[in-house]
């Protein structure tokens, strides 16, 4: 995006566009950083809903995306983030202080390098310093006002720091300087989401999956649309997608196992949980959504060894405590989860 089009070469962290190129020209200092092509972004998963059947959602949809909790099976459920935490480490090689201070010396000596300042910006921003991050893409967007992809990156701190009019104006930005870079209409179609405005952020979500068909956070994304607007089909087929994208993430597989809960379809629903689980053993929710599909099923046994690993991980979680009693789970006795 800078001169006359985007690096055409791209590693994707959690949004945040490193060019592969920069990376070449600091290889003195970064090696074997083993990158992950991480591509879920820092979003909250909207608690379930009434499940009902609807068409499917389109340019002229007119109703945003209604967040309400429902009760399933007595259980209120209530998906975790997809923001890394202290149980998802990211990559340490990448975010470790060795790894900026290198950074930080190539700016020493590059010190009107845009992308110099845009790739420290993107490895501080991986590593949880939000507000340096942000100074750093605020420094590569001075030093080059026509840098799409620092303004894409600078749309997506905004995003996360909830300055959904700042980070759609950066957004909007990346996209006239390139109407192609598929990271700025996934990040304006976040940002829809976000304001609950459903059709336009389907409609983003839809291009960028257009450009860049191989991105499961898109797809994630665009399932979790229509399944708030009970159109768990679409939903089951999107999030069937990311999962093949993304393996590794539970999140997909949680979230599918949640449309097949709304279509009834519990086992289907509990093969999803057993994978999940192992994916993310210390995810209480997984586990709470779990006992209820065996709940469901009929297994009394799996369902209350879920909701009691669910009570170990979160001992207060009214969810997992009631779903716990109501298959008769007894404190203190063992119960096989497999």
């Amino acid at each position: 995006m800078r001169g006359t089009g985007l690096l055409p070469e791209m590693l994707y962290l959690s949004n945040l566009q490193i060019p592969t190129a920069a990376l070449r020209n600091t290889r003195r200092q970064v090696t074997n950083t083993g990158l992950a092509a991480r591509v879920f972004c820092i979003m909250a998963i909207p608690v379930p809903y009434a499940f009902s059947g609807a068409s499917r959602l389109g340019r002229c949809a007119c109703a945003p995306i209604a967040l309400v909790a429902v009760a399933l099976c007595g259980c209120s459920i209530t998906l975790g983030s997809l923001s890394p935490t202290a149980e998802r480490e990211e990559p340490p090689q990448l975010t470790s202080s060795s790894n900026i201070a290198s950074l930080t010396e190539t700016i020493k000596n590059n010190p009107n390098d845009p992308q110099a300042y845009n790739m420290r910006g993107s490895v501080l921003a991986q590593a949880g310093k939000t507000e340096d991050a942000l100074a750093d893409f605020n420094k590569a967007i001075s030093l080059d006002p026509n840098y799409g992809q620092a303004f894409a990156n600078r749309g997506l701190i905004y995003r996360k720091t909830k300055r959904l009019d700042q980070a759609m104006a950066d957004y909007e930005r990346a996209l006239a300087l390139d109407p192609g870079y598929a990271p700025a209409w996934l990040g304006r179609g976040m940002v829809y989401k976000a304001r609950n405005q459903a059709p336009q952020a389907l409609e983003d979500l839809n291009k960028a999956i257009s450009l860049r068909p191989d991105n499961a956070e898109a797809y994630y994304n665009r399932g979790l649309l229509y399944q708030g607007e009970k159109q768990h089909q679409f939903a089951i087929d999107d999030f069937t997608t990311a999962n093949g994208l993304s393996p590794q993430l539970a999140e997909p597989l949680l979230a599918r196992a949640l449309s097949y809960l709304a279509l009834d379809k519990a086992k289907e629903a509990a093969a999803d949980l057993d994978e999940a689980v192992q994916s993310d053993p210390q995810n209480a929710q997984i586990w709470i959504t779990r006992g209820l599909a065996y709940e469901r099923l009929g297994d009394k046994t799996k369902a209350a060894g879920s909701y009691g690993r669910a009570i170990n991980l979160r001992p207060k979680d009214e969810a997992a405590r009631s779903g716990f009693a109501r298959v008769g789970g007894k404190p203190g006795q063992t119960y096989e989860t497999f």
